[in-house]
């Protein structure tokens, strides 16, 4: 009889501890949501919303600081990710992402950590031809195929 109540107990107990535990999922969204900056530091604006204008096609804006061309808008398995990127005597000089899946925190989080990366490593790289990001595979994938599209409309051959 003893053996059974200590069972009894015991599993009570277990049973509540499993039911009490908090995971993740429920906390708040971190206190800033990312964007891409051409310096990588998550300074700038985004939107989930399809940018207006040429898609696809260089927007011609001849700024001082060079010319802008957005990317198509790549639909990935979480979400839409569109690349603008300026590019200034032949080279690119800035990679924003103003398109990308932020619908849930964990959609943040990831971004937050993925798109400086990916800038980084674009103005680096000079090119589509960048490594993806572990754990941000499908936001990778878009971001290379929208960034792939921004090249070929700025004409540069990477």
């Amino acid at each position: 009889m003893r053996r059974i109540t200590l069972w009894l107990l015991s599993t009570f107990a277990a049973v509540v501890l499993l039911f009490s535990y908090r995971t993740s999922l429920g906390s708040a969204a971190p206190a800033s949501t990312p964007a891409a900056a051409a310096d990588g530091t998550g300074s700038g604006t985004t939107s989930s919303s399809t940018t207006t204008g040429n898609t696809g096609t260089g927007s011609g804006d001849g700024t001082a600081s060079g010319t802008t061309y957005q990317g198509s808008v790549a639909p990935t398995r979480w979400g839409d990710v569109q690349v603008t990127i300026t590019v200034s005597g032949g080279k690119i000089t800035a990679v924003t992402v103003p398109v990308y899946p932020n619908s849930n925190g964990k959609d943040r989080q990831i971004n937050a950590r993925a798109l400086p990366t990916l800038v980084r490593e674009t103005i680096a790289a000079q090119s589509a031809d960048i490594d993806s990001v572990s754990g941000a595979t499908v936001t990778s994938d878009g971001y290379k195929e929208s960034l792939q599209a921004a090249l070929d409309a700025a004409h540069l051959n990477a």
